[in-house]
């Protein structure tokens, strides 16, 4: 072809692409920080202002467990970790610290507990209350009393989380602090949502988020349901929590409006304040977005895709990606637990899922949110409690490969070996149920316990894959037993967004879907699609305008969501029908131990009262 004669650009023409060069120069400039405190570490995560990671650090945190069922954690510590991965972060990366304009943070939704006088962390381990931890961990199961007593109360609040209140939620354990701490320590206490300790540490003000309060502190906002202040004083009254009216609700943040202020997810808080900046190593000023809890993130990291449903990849060219498609999308964040995430337009009550949460995410919008207590956990039990797993990871090892890694690839070799349809073949004749942290969703039962039917004598590494595969199934089945549930309540969902670490399971993600008859769609940055989730608050933050008005949180996740991959349900008729069944078993093994609890309670009243 040849070539065209040089035309000199227009004075005007010039001047756009200067233009356009400084905008170039501007979009790789500016960056932004997601924090994510999950279980088990503090994770920060760079953006650019595309979307696109260009940083990302991890530091893991202390966890502490005095007693069986007590776990603890300490902001301190939690802190200094947060600032040893940006730092790690910004230099590992060569990221400019004086580009970056936001800063978003995410974290369980874990009960910290600082002082009203002092404004330092208050111990929460008893009997002495003397120890640097202030956190009770979201997983500390402590306050089973105090959460029998707040559903006994069968307050309307509790439509608002399911039904029943989680022996996981904040009210339980600051009940429980109430009932075991000195009087003149409690009275001393303020509360906080561990994402809101964080913005308050960041910023140094008093800012709480409506994720926050709405789904673990038993707050309904102002207006839903005959609600004034927000806080339910009858409920507190009841449960004997009236110390918190004080002034106002002080203590956990105040009334919206009045002597607080509440945000949905990004809107700014503040600005980062002399002391963090400089223990994270950043200038001052930097836009604090209103954080979240860690699924939330997770939601917010992963909805936002555009999706082409006829393709195997999920599509950046998709025009069509308004914030009704969200509707008909699940968020399954899964790493030590499984949470569930739905947005809908209207309020949408399912029993044994917490929610309807209005305001959370989307001014305006409702939020419900299902959940396995435990999944990373209950694999990680399993495997390293069975004879074989000592013999298995060091096999994983040879092949420089992790344990979940090995045993897929053993499960896959296994139906190889014995000409077996499928790997869902090898353990047909298994039926394991795994609750054994007690059920979150649609149960709702924190006494719920696991259940094996088909169990051998097999120490060997087969054996041990066999274990592994149902409680794989166990997975994929309860969580088509909460769509259903949410489904049957109201909802719409036909497409599973997952992040968190379970996304590198091939085998099951295909079991998700399979079981679920749906697509499940992985986002590009498995690893980090909470962290990603939370830098976006952090871009929300940071465009604020004079008045502070922020732009749609749904407009940033769609132009920094990325495309990933889809996996599809089985196209094999025999798996399918074979995963039926074993569903019908799956909800019999439920049910059937709700029964043989009662009928042994019964009798073990009856005993007591020398009724028999």
């Amino acid at each position: 072809m040849a070539s065209l004669p040089y035309r000199r650009p227009s004075r005007q023409s010039s001047r756009q692409a200067s233009r356009d060069t400084r905008d170039e120069i501007q979009v790789h400039q500016d960056h932004y920080i997601g924090i994510d405190v999950g279980t088990g570490s503090a994770r920060a995560c760079i953006i650019d202002a595309k979307g696109d990671i260009v940083g990302l650090a991890s530091e893991n945190i202390g966890l502490w467990q005095p007693q069986q069922g007590y776990y603890e954690q300490s902001t301190n510590d939690i802190w200094r970790c947060i600032c040893v991965s940006v730092q790690r972060a910004i230099s590992q990366h060569n990221v400019d610290p004086n580009t970056i304009r936001g800063i978003g943070f995410d974290a369980t939704c874990s009960l910290a507990v600082f002082s009203n006088v002092t404004d330092e962390p208050v111990s929460v381990t008893g009997p002495n209350f003397d120890s640097d931890r202030n956190v009770i961990l979201w997983l500390d199961h402590r306050p089973v009393e105090e959460t029998e007593k707040i559903n006994a109360t069968k307050h309307n609040l509790l439509r608002y989380v399911g039904g029943k209140m989680s022996i996981e939620m904040e009210i339980p354990k600051v009940l429980w602090l109430k009932n075991n701490m000195p009087k003149e320590l409690f009275d001393q206490c303020k509360f906080y949502d561990l994402a809101d300790a964080l913005t308050h540490i960041a910023t140094g003000n008093e800012k709480r988020s409506f994720c926050s309060v709405v789904c673990k502190q038993g707050y309904v906002p102002v207006g839903v349901d005959g609600s004034v202040k927000g806080w339910q004083e009858d409920f507190l009254t009841e449960i004997g929590l009236e110390d918190l009216m004080e002034d106002n609700f002080k203590r956990m943040g105040g009334v919206d409006g009045v002597n607080g202020d509440y945000l949905s997810a990004g809107e700014l808080v503040g600005t980062l304040c002399e002391k963090a900046a400089s223990e994270l190593g950043l200038p001052t000023g930097i836009a604090i977005g209103s954080g979240v809890i860690d699924a939330y993130a997770g939601w917010i990291g992963t909805v936002g895709a555009k999706v082409d449903l006829e393709s195997e990849q999920l599509s950046s060219e998709v025009a069509k990606n308004d914030k009704t498609q969200a509707f008909s999308r699940l968020a399954a964040v899964a790493g030590t637990s499984t949470c569930h995430l739905a947005m809908s337009p209207n309020p949408v009550f399912v029993p044994g899922v917490w929610g309807p949460y209005r305001d959370t995410i989307q001014p305006g919008y409702w939020m419900a949110e299902g959940g396995q207590s435990a999944t990373g956990e209950l694999l990680k039990y399993v495997i390293e409690t069975h004879p074989a797993f000592n013999q298995a990871i060091s096999i994983a090892e040879s092949y420089n490969a992790n344990i979940y890694e090995y045993l897929n690839e053993h499960l896959k070799e296994m139906a190889h070996e014995q000409k077996a349809p499928s790997v869902s073949y090898l353990g047909r004749h298994v039926f394991f149920y795994g609750d054994l942290w007690g059920n979150r969703s649609p149960i709702a039962d924190p006494n719920m316990k696991g259940s094996i039917v088909g169990m051998a004598n097999d120490k060997t590494v087969d054996g041990l894959a066999i274990y592994y595969y149902a409680t794989l199934e166990f997975i994929a089945l309860q969580t088509k037993q909460i769509v259903e549930t949410m489904n049957k309540a109201g909802h719409s969902i036909t497409s599973i967004f997952m992040s968190g670490s379970q996304c590198q399971n091939d085998i099951l993600v295909r079991l998700i879907a399979s079981a679920c008859d749906m697509p499940v769609l992985i986002p590009r940055y498995i690893h980090a699609a909470v962290c990603h989730g939370a830098a976006m608050l952090g871009a929300k933050a940071a465009s604020a305008d004079a008045e502070g008005k922020t732009e749609d949180l749904w407009e940033i996740m769609d132009r920094m969501s990325k495309p990933g991959k889809k996996v599809v349900p089985t196209d094999d008729e025999t798996e399918r029908a074979l995963l039926n069944v074993k569903y019908k078993v799956f909800l019999e093994q439920c049910y059937k131990q709700l029964e043989y609890r009662k009928l042994v309670d019964e009798t073990v009243i009856s005993w007591k009262t020398g009724d028999t």
